[in-house]
């Protein structure tokens, strides 16, 4: 991942802070959006919203790369920042852009600054389980106050409505609540915001080049975070409540464009996987970068900004009682991770294999039909060859016109199991309640391979959507099928799977 940083970011003396302590938000807050938060009040924002285009829901339109009514058209979103009073121009601010790690990286970045004691503005996608995720700001993390979203909302809802109209109504959900973020950010005085930028559909490709052409026009230094001058090694997996954390050093010297210099000893990350220090090494230099520009940025902050993210849905292995909250009552491990590329269905391998490198395997996938599932399914088969596989339909954004069907999904894993020369035994449809009889009937009737080990068993659950459903019935056939020590159930496939799962963690949790 790149980053350019133009002089615009460069902090005059009378922002210079010291490290802060402060409160933290708690892990179910930022999963859920703080729960105990009551959302009636923003009834009219979301009835507003719904009726706003929502690419989210309905997939990249035709007319992406386009300056268009169809497209992602830049025109109509500086014209609406125009009308609220371009209040992305009050601040400085961090873009986060790459196809993967963004949201990791962002979250990264701000818990550094908060650290260090700045007022700081966040802005990623997507949420899990309530839009106001996507908007952090202050010193704790957690999202956005229901009350500060509802009040920047009607200020600005004026200015949306004529907006709507003037844009013959092409305005989409995505830019109105960017164009609030910016606003919120304005209102509350951010000291800087940390924005995930999002660039996709035919602009993938050339995110790097888009990047490199930005900063020679700004006449800005480009750092690279596999700079041969960055090393970074994971030294040992621990435990500590029985969640796991990678302990890992970060070397970087940089001599070329920007000096950049800091080592880090035993760096104890919550997020797991290389993937995930690779983009803590990001988020480091970014704040070295800060800190080249007149930002009061310690390698103490830096450290321990590190050590307090933690993203839900990302390679979360859930503790005993929440998984109780699936029914699941300690006969598996329960991991939810969000992976749904190639690339990152290899990052989650990785985590799989450096955490739980050993024992029965299960993995229940819901995907988008607008994924590669086929290369998805070869990359998670290409580690140690899982004992179940349940397909499940999800629901994506809130709607079920970007379902991949579960029937279909399967087929697709029957292929790629076929062509990596895997044993399978396709067990239809199963359900949470009758697994443990189905599992008996087809595994006790199913022969050892030439290898000695029973064929993988491929299936769809029964269920209409997404919920604890699959994990229970992936966990009962793993159960039956090895009849061993406890193994490991891995939701994936999309967030809105993760989202789904732990939706029903928080509902058992939340107060009645």
């Amino acid at each position: 991942m790149l980053g350019r940083f133009p002089a615009a970011l460069r902090l005059s003396r009378g922002l210079l802070r010291g490290s802060g302590v402060r409160a933290r938000c708690g892990l179910r807050a930022m999963a859920g959006g703080g729960a105990e938060e009551d959302e009636g009040q923003l009834g009219d924002f979301f009835d507003y919203m719904e009726r706003l285009r929502n690419y989210e829901r309905s997939g990249v339109p035709r007319g992406a790369g386009t300056d268009s009514d169809d497209g992602f058209d830049l025109g109509r979103m500086r014209r609406l920042l125009r009308r609220l009073g371009d209040p992305h121009t009050h601040y400085p601010a961090v873009h986060i852009a790459g196809t993967k790690g963004k949201g990791s990286t962002a979250a990264f970045l701000s818990n550094i600054m908060r650290e260090q004691g700045y007022n700081v503005g966040c802005y990623s996608s997507p949420h899990l389980l309530t839009i106001r995720e996507r908007i952090s700001v202050g010193n704790n993390g957690c999202p956005v106050p229901v009350e500060l979203l509802s009040d920047i909302f009607y200020e600005a809802k004026e200015a949306i409505d004529e907006s709507i109209v003037f844009e013959n109504g092409a305005l989409t959900h995505f830019e109105v609540f960017t164009a609030l973020s910016f606003l919120l950010f304005s209102r509350e005085n951010v000291d800087i915001a940390i924005v995930e930028v999002v660039i996709g559909g035919p602009f993938t490709v050339d995110i790097e080049q888009i990047i490199r052409d930005k900063a020679f026009l700004t006449q800005s230094p480009v750092i690279s975070a596999c700079d041969p001058g960055i090393k970074s090694v994971t030294k040992c997996i621990c435990w500590d409540n029985g969640k796991p954390y990678q302990c890992c050093d970060i070397s970087i010297k940089i001599l070329d464009d920007m000096p950049l210099s800091m080592e880090l000893r035993d760096v104890n990350l919550q997020l797991l996987g290389n993937h995930q220090r690779q983009n803590a090494v990001t988020a480091s230099c970014a704040a070295l970068c800060l800190r080249n520009l007149g930002w009061g940025i310690s390698e103490a902050s830096i450290q321990a900004g590190l050590e307090e993210t933690q993203l839900p849905g990302r390679s979360q292995f859930l503790m005993q009682e929440e998984a109780s909250a699936l029914g699941v009552d300690g006969t598996s491990t329960i991991l939810i991770d969000g992976a749904h590329t190639e690339a990152s269905a290899k990052a989650l391998l990785d985590v799989i294999e450096t955490v739980r490198p050993e024992g029965p395997l299960a993995f229940v996938v819901g995907m988008a039909n607008d994924k590669e599932h086929l290369a998805f399914a070869r990359q998670l088969l290409s580690g140690r060859t899982p004992d179940v596989v349940l397909l499940t339909d999800a629901s994506i954004a809130g709607g079920a016109s970007r379902t991949m069907p579960a029937s279909s999904l399967k087929e697709v894993w029957i292929t790629a199991a076929q062509g990596q020369g895997i044993d399978y035994l396709d067990i239809g449809c199963v359900s949470s309640i009758k697994a443990p009889e189905h599992a008996r009937g087809l595994v006790g009737a199913s022969s050892l391979n030439s290898g000695g080990r029973k064929p993988m068993l491929i299936g769809c659950h029964d269920a209409t959507a997404v919920s604890c459903g699959p994990v229970r019935a992936a966990a009962r056939l793993l159960l039956e099928r090895t009849m061993a020590s406890p193994g490991l159930v891995c939701v994936t496939g999309s967030l809105h799977v993760a989202a789904a799962m732990l939706q029903q963690v928080n509902s058992v949790h939340e107060p009645s």
